[in-house]
C-alpha cells in the first residue's frame, strides 16, 4: 500500500511538523516516535505523554435493545453496566475464537427509552468488528454505526496527567473512576472524557469531534510544558503496554486462541440471561482448561541483552516449551523482557532452566509474574 493511500488522522500536519516518524498501522500513517522512544517511554513513566490515537474504531449502539443486542454479540455482560462506566470484553467467533479485545463504555440514554453505547474496536480490526456487530443486530430493535469518521482520539498519560487535563476543564476528574467516562469541555471543546488507557498508568483518553483535534492538542501541549509532557508515539506505547502486561491482539490474541487460552476467561460471563454467539464452544474451552490447563501468558526477563521477538521459541531442557508472543527492551527494567505462553510445567515464578531460542542460541531466560511493572498507587 502506497503512502498515499493511508488514512491519516486530524493531527498528520501536526506530526510532521513535530519530526515524527510516520509509519504504516493498520492502514493508518501514525507517528511512531518523534525522537527517542526509550525518552518517550519514560516521560510516561515519570511525568505525561501525549498520543494520537485516532485510528481507533469507534463504533456507536443504540436503541431499546442495544444492550440485549451487545449481550448477544459480546461475551462479557454489557447489561450490567451502568452508565457512564466502561467495560473491557471481547467478540468471539462461533467457534470460541478472539475476533477482537474492545471497550464498551456507556454513554447513557440516546433518547427516552433508548439505551446509547460506543464499542471501540483495534484499528486492524475495525471493520471485522463492525461487520460482525451489524450481522448480529439482525432482529434486535438496534442500530449500530460506524463512528470511526466522527472521532479524533487524544491520550494523555502519566502521573502528571490529571493536573495537566484539570487545568483545561471543569468535569469532575477525582471522582471519575478508572474504566469510567464522562461528556465534559476540555479546553472549549465538548469531548468524553474517559479514565482508561494502555499504558499501565493513570491517564485520560479524550473523544471529541475531528476538527478539534489540533485546538485540543495544541492547548494539552501548552497546559503540560511545565510538568514534562511529550508527545508520544506508537513504538513507545507497545513497550509502555508490555511492562503492564496488557495483551496486543495479533500477539497475544487471536481467532486461534479462545480467552480462556490466553488466561482471559473472566471476561466471559456465562451467568448472563440469553444466548451469546459462543457460547457452546466457549463452555467447551472452560472445561478443557480446567481439566487439561492451556499453555500460560507468563512475563520472561532476559540475563544477557539480546532481545526476543514474536516468534521465538521459548525451550527448556532441548525441547519447545512455548512461544514468545512481544518482546522488547524495557526502559524501567533495564533488560530485555517478553510475554509468552508456555507449558503450565514452566509458568511458576522463578521457574528455572528457561531460555528462548534467538536464531539458535538459547538465551537464559527469568520466568516472572505479569505485569513486570505496576504503578504506585
Amino acid at each position: 500500500m502506497s503512502s498515499t493511500e493511508l488514512r491519516r488522522t486530524a493531527l498528520d500536519a501536526t506530526h510532521r511538523a513535530l519530526g515524527a516518524t510516520m509509519t504504516d498501522f493498520a492502514g493508518w500513517d501514525m507517528p511512531l516516535r518523534y525522537g527517542s522512544e526509550r525518552e518517550e517511554h519514560v516521560a510516561v513513566r515519570t511525568r505525561a505523554g501525549l498520543f494520537d490515537l485516532s485510528h481507533m474504531g469507534e463504533i456507536t449502539v443504540t436503541g431499546p435493545q442495544a444492550a440485549e443486542l451487545l449481550n448477544f454479540a459480546l461475551v462479557g455482560n454489557i447489561g450490567s453496566v451502568k452508565p457512564g462506566r466502561a467495560r473491557y470484553t471481547m467478540i468471539c467467533r462461533e467457534d470460541g475464537g478472539i475476533l477482537d479485545d474492545l471497550i464498551v463504555y456507556r454513554l447513557g440514554e440516546a433518547e427516552a427509552g433508548s439505551s446509547h453505547y460506543m464499542v471501540v474496536a483495534n484499528a486492524s480490526n475495525a471493520q471485522v468488528v463492525l461487520d460482525a456487530l451489524t450481522e448480529r443486530a439482525a432482529g434486535f430493535d438496534a442500530e449500530v454505526r460506524d463512528d470511526r469518521d466522527a472521532y479524533a482520539l487524544l491520550a494523555v498519560q502519566g502521573p502528571e496527567s490529571p493536573g495537566i487535563l484539570a487545568s483545561l476543564t471543569d468535569a469532575d476528574l477525582d471522582g471519575l473512576k478508572y474504566y469510567a467516562g464522562l461528556p465534559g469541555t476540555v479546553a472549549g471543546v465538548p469531548a468524553l472524557i474517559a479514565r482508561t488507557g494502555y499504558t499501565g498508568e493513570d491517564g485520560f483518553e479524550l473523544f471529541v469531534k475531528p476538527e478539534h483535534a489540533v485546538g485540543l492538542w495544541e492547548a494539552l501541549t501548552k497546559a503540560g510544558e511545565g510538568a514534562g509532557l511529550v508527545p508520544c508515539g506508537l513504538s513507545c506505547r507497545d513497550t509502555l503496554r508490555l511492562e503492564a502486561g496488557m495483551p496486543l491482539y495479533g500477539n497475544e490474541l487471536s481467532t486461534a486462541l479462545t480467552p480462556f487460552d490466553a488466561g482471559l476467561g473472566r471476561v466471559v460471563k456465562f451467568e448472563k440471561e440469553g444466548d451469546f454467539v459462543g457460547r457452546a464452544a466457549l463452555t467447551e474451552a472452560a472445561e478443557r482448561a480446567a481439566s487439561q490447563p492451556p499453555r500460560v501468558l507468563v512475563g520472561l526477563v532476559a540475563e544477557g541483552r539480546r532481545v526476543p521477538r514474536a516468534g521465538y521459541p521459548v525451550v527448556a531442557g532441548g525441547e519447545v516449551i512455548g512461544e514468545v508472543t512481544s518482546g522488547a527492551p524495557s526502559p524501567t527494567l533495564g533488560k530485555p523482557i517478553a510475554m509468552a505462553y508456555v507449558d503450565p510445567a514452566y509458568a511458576a515464578e522463578g521457574t528455572e532452566g528457561v531460555g528462548v531460542d534467538i536464531r539458535g542460541s538459547h538465551e537464559p531466560y527469568e520466568v516472572v509474574a505479569l505485569p513486570f511493572y505496576k504503578r504506585q498507587k
